[in-house]
């Protein structure tokens, strides 16, 4: 059962910078946009324009990004899915800071004492479950 969720957990990606993440967020949010529909949910002050043209750029170069062309302006729309970079996100995570292992993940929440006894009680009913289809 460690070894599927180490698996689940082993997607790895080209890691965003801060500024590219927030791109991102707004184009998962928008499904596709303009510049200008990137800036106008931004919260004030508003970037400029070129910096916000050029994060998109850099990622459509990532292929994270791709983009349809109208005449001269274009279209930007997310390559990837944010289930799909939070999985790589994570998987990069566990085996940068945990050895790839889940028991050491496990380890890191149980001995942070905020976690609450119901939530770990919901870990452990879907590890359960996890299992059982696995075991199907």
């Amino acid at each position: 059962m460690f070894e599927l969720l180490i698996n689940l957990l082993g997607m790895t990606m080209t890691t965003l910078t801060k500024a590219e993440e927030k791109i991102m967020k707004l184009l998962w949010k928008l499904e596709k946009g303009f510049i200008k529909d990137l800036i106008a949910e931004m919260p004030e002050p508003k970037p400029p324009y070129n910096s916000v043209s050029t994060i998109v750029r850099v990622l459509v170069k990532k292929e994270i990004v791709g983009f349809t062309k109208y005449g001269t302006t274009y279209e930007y729309y997310p390559l990837i899915s944010k289930d799909d970079y939070r999985k790589g996100q994570m998987g990069s995570l566990v085996k940068g800071y945990f050895n790839n292992s889940l028991s050491q993940v496990v380890n890191f929440f149980s001995e942070n004492k905020n976690v609450k006894i119901e939530e770990l009680d919901e870990a452990i009913k879907m590890l359960e479950e996890l299992k059982k289809k696995r075991d199907e």
